[in-house]
């Protein structure tokens, strides 16, 4: 499946679709073809992949880690009848999942608690604790086969590291990230197409109000 085939399908159910959900997939499918683009360029293949899992699933409410996006984490998994979301994670890459889940640098309580160091350095946190207990959390998704839940532990996970890299927070083509990076950007990749065909063929479903709607002049 390709970015054209998919904007072709689009194209062809147009009638289908509302125009909130025709604009959604739309703006996707264009960065999905972008990330595309950018072979051999991890970080800004990174970069441009989550733009479109964000056109497609971020709306004015949903943002990772709340309950409006696993509410719409769960929407994608019950409508994923291949079960290409349980194969990516528990097949595919479910070493690259447990590395990532298992990484401090992508964990927003780390980055908080190095903040806080940094302005009083006798700052207390308990991020380590929360730390283990979210990675054990995760792996307990993992083992239990929690699909839902463990998509969006993991993608709580690159959200930080998106917000890494696009804030500045790293240095370009940097080998410190590169495994992360390049792991994101490889789980984005496969991700894309399933979470696309899933919205393509479930047109009436509530995909929930987009936060940039396009305005009339």
């Amino acid at each position: 499946m390709t970015p054209d085939e998919l904007h072709e399908r689009l194209r062809a159910q147009r009638d289908l679709f509302n125009e909130e959900h025709s604009t959604r997939l739309h703006r996707a499918i264009s960065w999905w073809r972008a990330a595309q683009e950018q072979q051999g360029n991890a970080d800004l293949q990174f970069i441009t992949a989550w733009i479109s899992l964000s056109a497609c699933c971020l709306t004015d409410e949903s943002q990772p880690g709340n309950s409006s996006f696993l509410k719409l984490i769960e929407q994608l998994v019950s409508l994923d009848k291949e079960q290409a979301i349980y194969e990516m994670l528990w097949h595919q890459y479910s070493g690259s999942v447990k590395a990532l889940l298992k990484n401090q640098f992508v964990y927003g309580p780390f980055w908080e608690a190095q903040r806080q160091v940094a302005v009083n350095p006798t700052a207390e946190s308990d991020w380590k604790e929360r730390f283990e207990r979210s990675s054990v959390e995760a792996l307990n998704c993992l083992s239990r086969k929690k699909v839902p839940e463990l998509l969006a532990l993991t993608l709580e996970r690159l959200s930080v590291l998106q917000e890494q890299v696009i804030g500045g927070g790293a240095t370009f083509n940097s080998r410190v990230n590169r495994e992360q990076v390049e792991t994101g950007s490889s789980l984005l990749m496969t991700l894309l197409p399933v979470v696309l065909n899933i919205m393509l063929e479930h047109p009436h479903e509530d995909w929930g109000t987009l936060a940039f709607p396009v305005v009339s002049n």
